[in-house]
């Protein structure tokens, strides 16, 4: 799907536009893509103007939520099929995501994309092919374009987080001529896609599950070996387990999974909040 470029609201945003328009001011200056620019809006009494597109006046905005632009109104960047996903705006500009109210990055000490790149960093994706299992938001992908891997595989199997990332202006476009063909996204579950990725393909994998209670298959001792199976010897992969706590949860999730790894075929070391390993 193409990425939207109409404009992304929040409570802040939306207030400063108001109380532009109260202060009697006919241009407002702000961002409308969550922080990635700043443009200017046209103020009138009875709505407002940008890029040449009248919009009237958002109202009884919640915090906490990102609205878009779907024709009529100003609608939240969210959708319930089985579970709510959620597009949730953070203090850095770039979002993250929710699922069922349990937030999908981290972002309480920096910048999602600042997480992500220094994951990426570990794998050393600079003119590489590059093997992203769960796609998400795309921040890997990201990371990764910028950084100039010579090839991205990203899989997504949630049709509403690939919804999701044609509104989030962070998320990067297959088809945006700066990705250069170089990003490939599937809509696929890469538990049964990575059986048609071809045998020691990949020069790096980057592997970022949900947590281990929602997709512990993606945490099989079988999907380790498939990932075994297309990194090229010498690869590195890293695998993002979070730091789940033990006292509650009674398991030791990044050790349970370098054991796994090992038994697969890596050399594992524990690293930022996961695994990084490389093929032997």
């Amino acid at each position: 799907m193409p990425h939207s470029s109409g404009p992304l609201l929040t409570l802040p945003v939306a207030d400063t536009l108001l109380a532009a328009r109260d202060a009697g001011t006919s241009i407002w200056h702000g961002s409308l893509d969550l922080g990635r620019s700043r443009s200017e809006g046209v103020l009138r009494a009875d709505g407002w103007q940008w890029k040449g597109q009248d919009y009237p006046y958002p109202h009884k905005l919640k915090d906490r939520t990102i609205y878009y632009w779907d024709g009529d109104a100003f609608a939240p960047v969210s959708r319930f099929s089985g579970s709510l996903i959620k597009l949730v705006p953070t203090d850095w500009g770039a979002p993250t995501f929710e699922i069922d109210g349990i937030k999908m990055l981290p972002t309480s000490k920096e910048s999602p994309i600042e997480d992500a790149r220094r994951k990426v960093g570990l794998v050393e994706p600079r003119g590489k092919v590059v093997l992203d299992t769960c796609g998400g938001l795309g921040y890997f992908a990201a990371c990764c374009l910028e950084t100039g891997v010579a090839r991205i595989r990203s899989f997504e199997k949630n049709p509403d987080v690939l919804w999701l990332r044609t509104l989030n202006p962070w998320s990067p476009d297959p088809d945006d001529p700066a990705a250069g063909g170089r990003l490939e996204l599937t809509h696929a579950d890469v538990l049964q896609a990575i059986a048609q990725v071809d045998t020691a393909s990949v020069d790096a994998i980057l592997h970022d599950p949900p947590r281990f209670g929602i997709a512990g298959e993606l945490y099989s001792q079988a999907f380790y070996e498939q990932l075994a199976r297309v990194l090229r010897r010498g690869g590195r992969l890293f695998h993002y387990t979070g730091s789940p706590n033990k006292l509650t949860s009674d398991r030791d999730v990044p050790r349970e999974v370098a054991k796994r790894l090992e038994k697969a075929g890596f050399k594992v070391q524990l690293a930022l909040d996961g695994v990084l390993a490389t093929r032997r």
